[in-house]
């Protein structure tokens, strides 16, 4: 059976799907994007900065169904422009510092809201 998760501390979908879904032990996070959930502003100055809010806004999704980030197993990362890899990766190791998760680093031509990263993952609840 799934349930799906729902909060204000994310952003609201932009279509039809929900922010995360819990089916059995483990927990698909939509892709996430640079939105502030509270202002609904896009924030996204600097890759630094998108990355953190979309990795917040994950961390608040995963808390919602009683699970952090270390219960992440796969994420992928979705990037505008790859000359942004390394900073990216900067803040993403500050949020995955022991065991970090599977991953893919894919650019795209163009993401929604055109913003410069967006950010799914699975987590799995031991």
């Amino acid at each position: 059976m799934k349930k799906a998760i729902h909060i204000q501390g994310a952003p609201q979908p932009i279509a039809p799907y929900s922010q995360a879904i819990h089916a059995g032990n483990m927990v698909f996070v939509s892709g996430q994007i640079p939105i502030n959930p509270f202002t609904r502003e896009l924030n996204m100055e600097t890759i630094e900065i998108a990355t953190r809010q979309v990795l917040d806004n994950i961390t608040a999704i995963l808390d919602a169904a009683g699970l952090t980030l270390d219960h992440v197993v796969k994420c992928q990362v979705f990037l505008k422009d790859m000359a942004d890899f390394a900073a990216m990766n900067a803040v993403y190791g500050e949020y995955f510092k022991t065991v970090p998760p599977a991953r893919e680093c894919v650019q795209v031509a163009k993401l929604p809201s055109d913003v410069n990263v967006e950010i799914s993952c699975i987590a799995v609840a031991e």
